[in-house]
């Protein structure tokens, strides 16, 4: 679990925003163009109006494209224990995980996956709700390394260490 010292150190994270389509368009980009093909995926999502739909409008876009949808698995911003979340998003063994969430609760359950679990970051997308800089100073060292994700522009950014990166949609230079 992540400290209150902690939380405090970092001030108030962000709730998610309604996602976009070009932010859409953009997570569907990074798995296509991950290395070996990504067929199924498991999508966790926070239990806030904003992330519910990002999980389901990603759903209905990826199963358009063939694609198979393993679980869906939400949970709440404060638990006792993120185990079980974790342990349902990694069951099925997917080819990629799809994150629609808070940073705060996502925060914890990355914690947890890591540990935890199988979990690959370098194997996650995620909306533009997790790009925030203290994301990875609040998982802990590299528990994060290699996460991306998509901007509501269409941009995407991935986490290398303690650093957030963005990258400007195709075609504009930032």
């Amino acid at each position: 679990m992540i400290r209150a010292e902690d939380l405090a150190a970092y001030g108030d994270l962000p709730s998610p925003a309604p996602h976009t389509a070009p932010e859409l368009d953009a997570l569907l980009s990074l798995l296509a163009s991950r290395k070996g093909r990504v067929e199924t995926v498991a999508i966790g999502h926070s239990r806030d109006t904003a992330s519910r739909d990002a999980a389901e409008a990603f759903a209905a876009a990826w199963k358009a494209r063939d694609g198979k949808v393993l679980t869906r698995v939400d949970w709440p911003e404060s638990a006792a224990s993120w185990l079980r979340p974790a342990r349902r998003l990694t069951a099925e063994e997917p080819d990629a995980w799809v994150m629609a969430a808070a940073p705060l609760g996502f925060a914890q359950l990355a914690r947890r996956l890591r540990h935890s679990t199988d979990w690959d970051p370098a194997r996650t997308v995620a909306f533009a709700a997790l790009k925030d800089s203290r994301l990875p100073a609040l998982t802990g060292p590299d528990t994060l390394h290699g996460l991306r994700g998509a901007t509501a522009e269409g941009g995407t950014w991935e986490v290398r260490r303690r650093w957030v990166t963005s990258y400007p949609p195709a075609g504009r230079s930032a």
